[in-house]
Formats: C-alpha cells, structure tokens, sequence
C-alpha cells in the first residue's frame, strides 16, 4: 500500500502576484514538509504551544510557540521579541536546518536574495481560530520580508492596504503555500478568517503556519 508524504499534493511552482512585491507561491513547501513536520515535534516539546495574552487583557485564539535566535510574546506589557522563552526561562530553541533552507528559498523565489530569518513564529489554529487584521511591525529592520507557511488544513488569508479600513483580497492558502511580502508590500495589513476549510488527509482540522521573520538587526549575527 502507498504511503503517502505528509503533503501529496498535484500542484506545485504556480507563482500568484498579490501585490507588487508580494505573492502565494503555491505548493512551494510540499518537498520541505516531511522534514518540516517531523522538526515541529521537537520544538514543541522544548517550547510547547500556548495561547499569548493581548496588552489589552485578551488571549489569542491562536496557539503560538517560536524557534530561532529571537522569539515572539505578547503579554500584559505588550508585543516584542526576546531572546528567552518567559514560559521556561531558556532561549527559545534553535531553528532547524529544513526551517532555514525553506525560508530562504521562498524568499529567494520572491526575489528577496538576501533574507536571513532569525525567527519563526509557530502559530497552530484549530477550527474557529483566527489572527485579526495587523500588520507586522516588531521587527528591528522593514526592509527585509515575511515568508509564510502554511501546513495542514485549508485557511483564508486576508490582504489589505496599508491602513485597516482598506479592502482586503480573500486568498486560500493551502498546506505546503507559501506567501511572500516585503518591501513597498511589507507593512500591509494582513490576518487569517476563522479557521473552517477543508480538512488534511493526516493533519485533520489543524493548520500550523510557519512566519518566518528577520527581526533584529539587520546583519546580526545569530
């Protein structure tokens, strides 16, 4: 009996402009993610999931944990990174070889040559869980892109403007898309509809993204 990749999937390498530079990279991920999913096992473990707490009191209903040099919390005091998992105490833990590889190659296929990702935001959404229209600010240096990740159950991501109210295009992102924006595109506001799309073969009703971000400075070593 055939036993499938976590991701098989017919389509693969269609490139979808969203903006000028901005764009889906369908199916981009699928040879990555095998590798991808058995590393998130080990992440987890060291820095398991759990649900951040806005400034303004709320918690998310998005599961995040991180990896990498830098990590992403939200608490009471409100939005930064940090070299150090408030949870355990220790540094976040590393971000894995596969991890890296993607990341650049995305943000290479986008036309960003020169990323080098410091961090990776793990978010898990279960049915019902969604991410609000933001934009993606902490970072040291605008300059360099967001490369996003998508595994498991089918979302919509949302795309806007450069201000809240402006419209917003309606894009599902399947497991193994990959969604690149960066420079006059990387300030736009972005989220992700309640999560109710089509089901995974072996993920189920969970998606798990990957956001990988260069949040210190630029040149940095990590």
């Amino acid at each position: 009996m055939h036993s499938p990749s976590l991701f098989d999937e017919p389509e693969r390498d269609t490139v979808q402009a969203i903006g000028p530079r901005a764009c889906v990279l369908r199916g981009f991920a699928l040879p990555w993610a095998d590798e991808l999913w058995d590393s998130l096992t080990a992440i987890q473990q060291a820095a398991p999931f759990r649900h951040m707490v806005t400034p303004g009191g709320f918690s998310m209903s998005v599961a995040l944990t991180n990896c990498g040099a830098l990590g992403w919390t939200s608490d009471g005091r409100g939005y930064r990174y940090s070299l150090i998992d408030p949870v355990s105490g220790r540094p976040w833990p590393a971000m894995p070889e596969g991890f890296a590889r993607l990341a650049h190659a995305g943000a290479a296929a986008a036309g960003f040559d020169d990323f080098r990702p410091d961090a990776c935001l793990v978010s898990r959404y279960q049915p019902g869980a969604r991410l609000s229209l933001h934009q993606d600010k902490d970072e040291r240096d605008h300059r360099a892109p967001i490369v996003s990740v998508s595994l498991g159950a089918t979302a919509t991501f949302l795309f806007g403007g450069h201000r809240r109210a402006d419209p917003t295009t309606k894009l599902p992102v399947d497991h193994g898309d990959v969604v690149v924006w960066g420079a006059e595109d990387r300030l736009r506001y972005h989220g992700v509809l309640p999560l109710k799309g089509e089901p995974h073969p072996r993920l189920g009703s969970q998606r798990v993204n990957l956001s990988f971000r260069q949040a210190g400075p630029r040149g940095a070593k990590t």
